[in-house]
């Protein structure tokens, strides 16, 4: 089998995001247009995430955030975003770095994006921290349990995405007893 020596996998998750910072861009200058609203999954143990021990401690491994109503000072750079939200009637502040983003699904468009968590090596080089064949639960918590997945990630299916959106609505239920969901209903199906 040949080496990737260019890592067009890297390349494409790294435009994914962008994707994701251009639309978080638009809205921290001029809100969210119409019926538009984000669900937002990212790695809480990522380098460079920030969030309070109590958030931390209710979701030690992947949290979802929705970025619809009730949000406010939302802050892009070019390497993360920084956002504030109430969670159970109290104020938090998170900053997130794009490369611990896992998922993106706008609801009023039926789109979505499923990323891989990217971390640092020795050598600085960018490279895929989560294994390709990662399942993922209903409430968007990672598994360890092996299931066989091609390793094409990108634009989310309609029927996926519909199933994401009732995934999302529990993003503030910490894991446990969730059913596993394999990570190819997310992707595009040709």
């Amino acid at each position: 089998m040949t080496v990737d020596h260019i890592r067009y996998d890297l390349l494409a998750q790294e435009a994914l995001r962008s994707v994701v910072r251009r639309v978080l861009t638009d809205v921290a200058k001029t809100g969210l247009p119409g019926d538009h609203h984000f669900f937002i999954s990212f790695d809480t143990r990522a380098p460079g995430v920030r969030l309070s021990q109590r958030m931390l401690e209710k979701y030690p491994e992947e949290m979802t955030i929705v970025l619809q109503h009730q949000f406010w000072d939302l802050i892009v750079t070019e390497t993360s975003f920084e956002v504030g939200l109430s969670f159970g009637g109290i104020p938090e502040r998170l900053l997130v770095p794009f490369t611990a983003l896992k998922g993106f699904f706008d609801p009023a468009v039926k789109f979505g994006l499923q990323f891989e968590t990217l971390t640092a090596d020795a050598d600085g080089e960018e490279t895929d921290d989560a294994p390709l064949e990662t399942p993922v639960s209903a409430n968007g918590a990672v598994s360890n349990a092996p299931t066989p997945l091609k390793p094409a990630p990108g634009a989310a299916s309609e029927p996926a995405l519909a199933s994401a959106a009732s995934t999302a609505e529990g993003a503030e239920k910490p894991a446990g007893g969730a059913q596993v969901v394999q990570l190819d209903v997310f992707r595009n199906k040709k």
